[in-house]
């Protein structure tokens, strides 16, 4: 089944107008936005939708604190989505909505839809790097640091959920033809449908019925320099770092972690590994050296004249 990805993630949620802003604020772009809520797109269309908790359109909650109330994932074609219905269909109810997309609930209770993808083709260039020995990348007189740059989300990379049960979680994915591309022992799985090499679009991490729900998603970034700068400028608007920078092992993604209003972690990351049919599993025990290959810890500008007057900001790890 030629699943892509990940087009969009519904919230319901407590604080509209802060989730506007923060959104906003993170780089994308706002669609339909109103004090109801609306979209909030990256630059290949794929996007997160903010309503009120009350909503009536939303589907049900989850029954925990998460305010996650549906992904929806892309389809290359009508007849991949004709063909996600029939194997969902084999045990569980499928509705068809109004605009052609599909809607089921998984083993865990997360709802579900499925739709032709709404992402748009880039032809972007990405991060640039010259190393001695190899041929440079960038040519003379191209700076390869912008502080003024703009940065744009590019597409909605992945989620993370909360199951109280992985195991068969990864067996319902593995359904709809989900890949594991490696694991966390006793922890949960790292999966990439079939329509992407992206070392993972879901990751699952087992925790107690009462944690269930999201945990973080995040959107793609041009290279590590966009996340770094990208973090910075949204530390500098007040928001809480909850991990990173950094760069992960499993994936090699570099990342950056933010609080956010949404009941859930929300991250920057780019320069992810690539996968296919070739590929054989890893498995490690989770730990602070399987999940991070390096950390670093975010500070307030200065340079070896010393520190900035006055007290630091209290640097986040974790």
């Amino acid at each position: 089944m030629n699943i892509i990805g990940p087009d969009a993630l519904v919230f319901g949620v407590d604080d509209v107008p802060g989730c506007i802003q923060y959104l906003t604020d993170y780089g994308l772009n706002p669609a339909n936005v109103s004090a109801a809520g609306g979209r909030f797109e990256a630059l290949d269309g794929s996007n997160i939708v903010i309503r009120n908790k009350d909503d009536s359109s939303l589907p049900p909650a989850m029954g925990t604190a998460s305010m996650l109330r549906k992904t929806i994932y892309g389809v290359a074609d009508a007849s991949v989505l004709e063909e996600v219905g029939r194997e969902l269909n084999r045990d569980r109810d499928v509705r068809r909505l109004a605009d052609g997309s599909i809607e089921a609930v998984d083993d865990m209770g997360f709802a579900l839809g499925f739709q032709v993808s709404v992402r748009k083709a880039l032809n972007l260039s990405g991060e640039a790097v010259n190393a001695p020995g190899a041929p440079p990348q960038r040519p003379a007189n191209v700076p390869g640091v912008d502080p003024h740059a703009l940065i744009v989300p590019r597409t909605l990379s992945h989620v993370v959920y909360f199951v109280p049960d992985a195991a068969k979680a990864e067996a319902f994915y593995t359904r709809l033809g989900f890949v594991t591309t490696d694991r966390f022992t006793g922890v949960g799985p790292f999966m990439r449908p079939a329509g992407t090499h992206d070392h993972h679009t879901l990751f699952m991490i087992q925790t107690p019925p009462f944690m269930k729900g999201i945990e973080h998603f995040t959107f793609h970034l041009g290279g590590p320099t966009e996340v770094m700068l990208a973090g910075t400028r949204f530390v500098h608007k007040g928001y809480q770092s909850f991990w990173g920078p950094g760069r992960h092992l499993f994936g090699s993604n570099w990342f950056w972690y933010f609080n956010s209003p949404m009941g859930c972690h929300v991250e920057y990351d780019a320069d992810m590994d690539l996968h296919d049919g070739t590929w054989t599993a890893r498995e490690a025990n989770a730990s602070a050296d399987t999940s991070q290959l390096f950390l670093f810890q975010h500070r307030e500008k200065w340079y070896p004249s010393g520190p900035p007057p006055g007290p630091q900001r209290a640097a986040v790890d974790h």
